[in-house]
């Protein structure tokens, strides 16, 4: 078995590319504004925690020592260098300076560790110079953890050189000062190796300060990338939205658009949910969205000389003449409050008082209908063609709404829709043909009436309904005509308004991005947020950080939702190899102090110390082993063996499972606590009691390594607490239990098992109790440790939640593209909606031209448009469309539109398609499938044709047309009866 090496997931999860995606996005800047930000926080939060450590050591020096007045200068000193030392940081507040002046953080840096280091040292040697009294340092740990931790020093290198600063003066203090003058012979060579035992505990202090450094950076940079994805995400789902909104309401009046926009999206849902049900499936389940208007005014209007246009104009050049002609119409309508309906080929209807009742809808359009008359003459003599328009305007009721379940489009239906049609057909060219009811709706008026057309008088329909005619001949009159009477109208097609808000998003990308970033959240709570919480028990919506609080628990950072916890446990640990590569340092630590200071070298030790180290080396060699493969073979490619591939599927096992990080996080505190038990064991407490005692009586020194050192102890602790606490990936509850019974374990052993090892130990302060100061050390180890996990646990947390987020964000926006995507295939034949998605199609006019194309009507004649009848309409057009659906693999026949009661359908449309079908088919024996489909649906009504009660249409009959310019087929007209048996839906 081979395998390929594939580095992708962890190598997301690594700082140097982490850093080159934030450089090839462009947003290294804004990174580094928020890491200035981090900083800030950082440093408000290091000096609470120092005048938290100085009040609470000086007040136990207060307390426990019996002569105070030998410590008032410890804790003048400890005082004064904290005013020193807040006064130095709080410039980093001033982030516009800071980021003006990089070097203000390292100076003050710089200036505070020395401060600690200075205090700490000097106050050592008055004491031992002044008093006699020799004393230890206290905060070398706390300086080189919170020099990592805390400090405002960007990047990883500049903290690590003041860390390893700090580590060699105290180093060479405790050697060439301590060591030398107070207890130790440097010649001895044993004394000398204790050297190594103390350069060994700086090194693992260090190189736990550099894990924070790096796995911090690299989830604050992964969170931030996240974050700039979840707004692009957002920024591509409002525009996707917005698309969708154009599309829709370019097609339907808004309240009849949103219920629409919803099935279209449940319905996607549904499919991805249940994958066995196709959307199309669902169609004829979908209520008819039909509204009933009592109160409006109908405008059709029908170009003259149409038909010779087209025999004597190009195509290109007749497409253009009715896109500028329509698109005056549809700016005319907007100024008018006109809601437009749709064109079809010559026809041009809307209805004023659709959308927004209002009571003036009849001088609505009749206002509209003079300004189209007046632009289409105006188009005439500007381009030499004799064209005009005839415009029939009725007022009355209607019925509005989309039938079907493919193609949807917004229509209106009624007597008086038809009533409308018939002005316009018996109209006057360049007149405004209405009714007797319109012209008595308009309220007031300045036009003048003329009789209506003979046409009208003779016409049976409008006969049928005594409607009286009159007529308004076109005048330049009025100042809403003359607004539109230049040449060059601005128009803005569905396209163009698309690229405005694309264009308008590009263009506030930049400023959204910098105000998103600037409301991240840099803490688990900001004091101002805290105060708010206390002060007013209420969330800020505006605030980020409060907002994060939404989610996540304030005291464990948990998530509140426990699924999200759960999902969050079980994540991959990429960066488990850095916590390994830790561990084995720290284990080698232990070890190497251990070492230095044992008796005798016992079996126990070897086998532990052994065991400890082949475990961790496996353990590292199996989690570094891909990290090694891909340096070696950065580009991919290279063929690993069985043993390689093992190894890579251990790893990754290992990753992805928690249970199994657990184990090994356990196993980790468990073998250091062995080793320091070896260490404890080897200890005979009453001997060295004894001993202790005849040395003091005896005035003889005690042999060093009788037993175990206490500071060596406190500072082997240390080790295992920050190890214990920033492991990668554990529960942060588990770690902060974990650590906190490390440090019981431990205080019952300095006060219970050995107190009196401890008591006797080297002190920090004059009369202070040895136990105290261990005491006090491990405190606050804790106290930082557990500040610096916090912010790394909330870190990660905010970049697990906007990674749920955005992958909401993502779902969301392929649904919206999803929907629109079925909305353009509901506007545009499946051919052209790729052609009109490309950018090619954009910005410029399209149109084909088809020397041969099959073309189908279907009409119901005799058909009574009442309520009753559009829902049997509503039957008949969805059950044609799914005959096109369920035939669309086989026959190339593509929905156009329904107008009234005629579908119309084309064939040949998309010739490149026409082209693959086997055999080459003609365009003529796809003409002759056409009809054996409608043959197919004729069949299809027949035989549900009398035979259940319901509403039948026995009268009425189906007539079917082709066209393919010189064929002409008529089919005979068939008597049909489509009965619906218990049927009922509301109206």
């Amino acid at each position: 078995m081979q395998c390929e090496l594939d580095y992708t997931n962890e190598r997301r999860w690594e700082g140097g590319y982490l850093k080159k995606k934030c450089m090839e996005i462009g947003v290294e800047d804004e990174y580094n504004l928020y890491q200035s930000r981090l900083r800030s926080y950082y440093t408000g939060v290091y000096i609470l925690l120092h005048w938290i450590v100085i009040l609470v050591h000086s007040l136990f020096l207060l307390a426990t020592c019996e002569e105070t007045h030998l410590i008032y200068i410890d804790i003048f000193a400890y005082v004064l260098g904290s005013v020193l030392i807040t006064a130095v940081m709080w410039i980093n507040f001033e982030e516009e300076l800071v980021i003006r002046r990089v070097c203000v953080m390292y100076v003050t840096s710089v200036i505070t560790v020395l401060i600690l280091v200075i205090i700490d040292i000097t106050t050592n040697v008055y004491h031992y110079h002044r008093h006699d009294w020799v004393t230890g340092s206290f905060y070398d740990t706390y300086i080189i953890l919170t020099t990592y931790m805390f400090l405002p020093i960007p990047h990883i290198l500049p903290p690590l050189a003041l860390g390893s600063t700090v580590s060699c003066l105290y180093v060479c203090y405790y050697f060439y000062y301590v060591a030398a003058l107070f207890r130790y012979d440097l010649s001895n060579a044993h004394q000398f190796n204790k050297m190594w035992a103390e350069v060994s505990e700086h090194i693992s202090l260090n190189m736990l300060g550099v894990f924070f450094r790096i796995s911090r950076e690299i989830v604050v940079r992964s969170s931030f990338l996240d974050r700039h994805q979840y707004v692009m995400e957002d920024i591509s789902l409002r525009n996707a939205r917005a698309q969708e909104k154009i599309f829709l309401h370019s097609i339907l009046p808004q309240q009849i658009a949103q219920p629409i926009q919803d099935d279209i999206r449940n319905r996607i849902a549904m499919a991805e949910k249940h994958r066995d049900v196709h959307i199309v499936s669902m169609a004829r389940d979908r209520i008819m969205s039909i509204q009933t208007h009592p109160d409006v005014s109908i405008l059709y209007a029908d170009i003259v000389n149409y038909t010779q246009l087209t025999t004597t104009l190009t195509v290109k050049h007749l497409v253009t003449l009715l896109h500028n002609l329509y698109a005056r119409f549809d700016k005319a309508a907007s100024h008018f409050t006109v809601q437009r309906i749709k064109f079809l080929g010559d026809c041009y209807y809307c209805v004023a008082g659709l959308t927004v009742p209002d009571p003036d809808h009849a001088k609505c359009c009749v206002d509209l209908g003079l300004c189209m008359i007046n632009q289409i003459q105006q188009v005439g003599i500007s381009q030499n063609l004799d064209i005009d328009i005839r415009v029939g305007v009725h007022s009355g009721s209607l019925f509005a709404g989309v039938l079907g379940a493919a193609k949807l489009q917004y229509d209106i239906w009624g007597t008086d829709v038809t009533i409308a049609n018939r002005l316009e057909a018996t109209g006057m060219a360049g007149h405004i043909h209405l009714s007797a009811r319109t012209l008595n709706s308009m309220t007031d008026h300045s036009y003048t009436i003329l009789p209506g057309t003979v046409a009208a008088t003779e016409d049976p329909y409008l006969m049928k309904y005594k409607i009286v005619t009159f007529l308004i001949a076109a005048t330049k009159t009025t100042d809403e005509i003359s607004e539109y009477e230049s040449d060059e109208v601005e128009t803005i097609s569905l396209s163009m308004q698309l690229s405005a808000k694309s264009h308008m998003s590009v263009g506030t990308y930049t400023v959204e991005l910098h105000n998103e970033f600037k409301q991240m959240p840099v803490g688990p709570m900001g004091f101002r947020s805290w105060l708010k919480r206390i002060c007013y028990s209420r969330k800020d919506d505006d605030n980020s950080t409060d907002h994060a609080f939404s989610s996540i628990r304030f005291y464990f950072l948990d998530f509140i939702d426990p699924r999200m916890e759960h999902a969050f446990l079980r994540q991959p640990d990429y960066m488990l190899k850095y916590s390994i590569f830790l561990a084995w340092i720290i284990c080698t630590s232990l070890i190497v102090i251990e070492l230095v200071y044992q008796r005798t070298t016992s079996k126990t030790y070897v086998f532990v110390s052994s065991g400890a180290m082949l475990s961790f080396t496996i353990l590292l060699l199996i989690t570094w082993y891909k990290k090694i493969c891909f340096w070696r073979y950065p580009e991919g490619g290279h063929t690993y063996s069985i043993i390689s591939c093992l190894i890579f599927r251990i790893a990754e096992n290992i990753q992805r499972s928690l249970i199994k990080r657990v184990a090994i996080y356990m196993f980790t505190v468990t073998t250091y606590f062995g080793i320091i038990s070896v260490m404890l064991m080897e200890c005979n407490l009453d001997e060295y009691q004894m001993l202790h005692i005849e040395s003091k009586i005896y005035l003889y020194e005690l042999e060093p390594n009788m037993c175990f050192q206490p500071w060596v102890l406190t500072n082997m602790i240390c080790l295992i607490m920050g190890m214990s606490l920033i492991f990668s990936r554990i529960p942060f509850v588990m770690k902060l239990m974990v650590t906190l019974l490390e440090v019981i374990i431990y205080m019952v052993l300095i006060f219970y098992q050995f107190n009196y090892i401890v008591h006797h130990s080297l002190s920090t302060n004059p009369y202070f109790l040895a136990e105290y100061s261990h005491c006090i050390l491990i405190l606050i180890t804790f106290l930082s440790l557990c500040l610096m996990e916090r912010q790394t646990e909330f870190n990660d947390k905010m970049n697990f939640k906007w990674r749920a987020e955005l992958k909401k964000k993502q779902k969301a926006g392929s649904l919206a593209d999803q929907s629109i995507s079925i909305l353009l295939h509901n506007i545009l034949p499946a051919h052209v909606v790729n052609i009109y998605l490309s950018s090619l199609a954009k910005h410029e006019l399209y149109y084909e031209d088809y020397s041969m194309v099959g073309v189908m009507f279907a009409t119901l004649m005799n058909f009574q448009l009442d309520l009753s009848s559009l829902r049997v309409l509503n039957e008949i057009i969805t059950e044609f469309d799914n005959v096109l659906s369920y035939y669309k693999d086989d026959y190339l026949v593509e929905k156009i539109k329904i107008v009234g009661c005629t579908y119309m359908a084309a064939c040949g449309l998309d010739i490149r398609l026409s082209s693959t079908i086997s055999g080459r088919r003609s365009t003529r024996s796809s003409i002759a499938q056409e009809v054996a489909r409608a043959r197919r649906t004729l069949q299809f009504y027949e035989q549900h044709g009398h035979k259940k009660r319901g509403c039948c249409l026995c009268d009425n009959g189906l007539r079917f047309g082709f066209n393919s310019f010189s064929l002409y087929v008529q089919l005979p007209i068939t008597r049909i009866c489509h009965v619906i048996a218990n049927y009922s839906r509301p109206k």
